[in-house]
């Protein structure tokens, strides 16, 4: 396949009213709990675009926050969310609540969806037996053909509803070239494909994360409040860049874990943690009108023992004037950030856009050293330098050093004995002073001769 072609696959997208299942039917296509599920309404806010698989038919799953046009500003801007997915949909999947019947809502929502260019398939969810089963006919009075019964909890005739799903779907012509998988939980990549690399958005809440998300793919992709917490799972968006496709995703506000009574909040915060944990740099965005708080430290030190290179943002530093404010606020970063004082400070606006362009520059640089091989023998160079200058003591020394792995960086060092840990920090430095590694986290691996 050649690597010039792009990759349309079709998208299904799920809409529907607040509680009715929607998160729930999505991570059942998915085959796994990628959309945070709670018994209550509001809990989904952002647009959720994941790959999924049924008999080896692949298309983008789309899970969106309930419509609610006639609600608060915040269910305003979900409801534009809703609206934006279904524009692009080649599939809407219309759910309605087979326990309650077809409410107000449904009859407005239906409304709207027949006057759009969407198809829409209309499911009944919470079928969970024969009666309610015979009673999805009742939603024939939405106008949008025959209904489809499912139990997205239980998985009751959900292999029935993906057959009609792939049924009204284009297939992608690239399907083909393809490995094919009959399962659900498995990601596909294609032949020779080299995966973009991945950008989390990760801070406290209300930090301006979401702000800056929308100001990085160009669109109001993220909803964006007033109200700690409005994110609460985390989103992937594949933007094309100058410098290639770069993969950002926004994640719920982390705070302390001895502060959150929500169980909701307590899965976006896991969530977020597994966005660092898979991420390849993580933007640390500050508030920089608060300063650094013991919350920021706290995270990132859990951001440095990820592994992945830093790039701090001191958001909303418009809102400071003052010049000595602003000295301070630099030292603050510096004294209580020295453990990842390598990592990179901009200065940004995410609501204006002040000085985002500066991110490019700085995050091609990091993408370029995680992924960054040195030769055997420069590596070896170096350490026989550092050596040369300063002993280990006690007869200990490394024999032999090799790269054995990026992403970040990884060096094997194979010595005759146990190396002091104040030592290795010393190799560390070397390594790091003698490439240019900057804020790149590297890793040290020891193996001792056998005796």
């Amino acid at each position: 396949m050649s690597e010039e072609i792009e990759i349309q696959l079709p998208v299904a997208v799920i809409v529907g009213r607040p509680n009715v299942g929607k998160s729930t039917l999505f991570n059942r296509v998915i085959g796994e709990q990628a959309a945070i599920v709670e018994d209550r309404p509001g809990v989904t806010r952002d647009r959720k675009e994941l790959e999924a698989n049924w008999l080896g038919h692949r298309f983008m799953l789309v899970d969106t926050g309930g419509w609610m046009p006639g609600g608060s500003e915040l269910d305003a801007k979900v409801s534009r969310q809703v609206e934006a997915a279904v524009r692009n949909a080649d599939l809407v999947i219309f759910v309605v609540d087979g326990s309650v019947g077809a409410t107000d809502d449904d009859e407005l929502m239906a409304g709207w969806l027949r006057k759009s260019a969407a198809s829409v398939m209309l499911v009944v969810n919470k079928a969970d037996n024969d009666r309610r089963e015979a009673d999805r006919w009742d939603f024939l009075s939405l106008g949008l053909g025959d209904p489809y019964p499912v139990s997205a909890l239980h998985g009751r005739r959900a292999g029935d509803l993906l057959d009609e799903v792939i049924v009204r779907m284009p297939t992608s012509p690239l399907s083909e070239e393809y490995i094919p998988n009959y399962g659900l939980d498995q990601e596909i990549v294609p032949v020779g494909e080299q995966k973009p690399p991945r950008v989390a958005l990760v801070g406290r809440p209300n930090v301006g994360k979401s702000t800056l998300f929308n100001r990085l793919v160009g669109e109001d992709r993220a909803v964006v409040h007033d109200m700690p917490g409005t994110t609460r799972d985390s989103i992937d968006t594949l933007v094309e860049t100058e410098d290639g496709p770069v993969v950002f995703v926004d994640t719920a506000g982390m705070r302390r874990r001895s502060r959150i009574d929500d169980s909701a909040e307590y899965y976006s915060l896991v969530r977020a943690l597994r966005a660092v944990d898979g991420s390849d740099i993580a933007l640390f965005v500050i508030d920089a009108t608060q300063g650094i708080t013991a919350q920021d430290q706290r995270l990132a030190e859990r951001i440095d023992a990820a592994g992945c290179p830093i790039v701090i943002m001191l958001n909303k530093w418009e809102l400071i004037d003052d010049a000595e404010e602003r000295e301070r606020i630099d030292l603050e970063v510096k004294r209580k950030l020295y453990f990842v004082d390598d990592a990179p400070v901009l200065k940004v606006s995410a609501l204006t856009g002040k000085g985002v362009h500066k991110l490019r520059p700085v995050l091609q640089e990091a993408i370029l050293q995680y992924h960054r091989r040195i030769p055997t023998r420069d590596v070896n160079r170096v350490i026989a330098d550092a050596q040369q200058r300063q002993a280990a003591g006690g007869g200990a020394r490394v024999m032999y050093a090799l790269q054995g792995a990026t992403d970040p960086p990884t060096f094997t060092l194979f010595v005759n004995r146990e190396l002091p840990h104040t030592y290795l920090r010393y190799l560390e430095r070397s390594i790091r002073e003698a490439f240019n590694f900057g804020s790149t986290p590297l890793k040290l691996r020891v193996r001792k001769r056998a005796d």
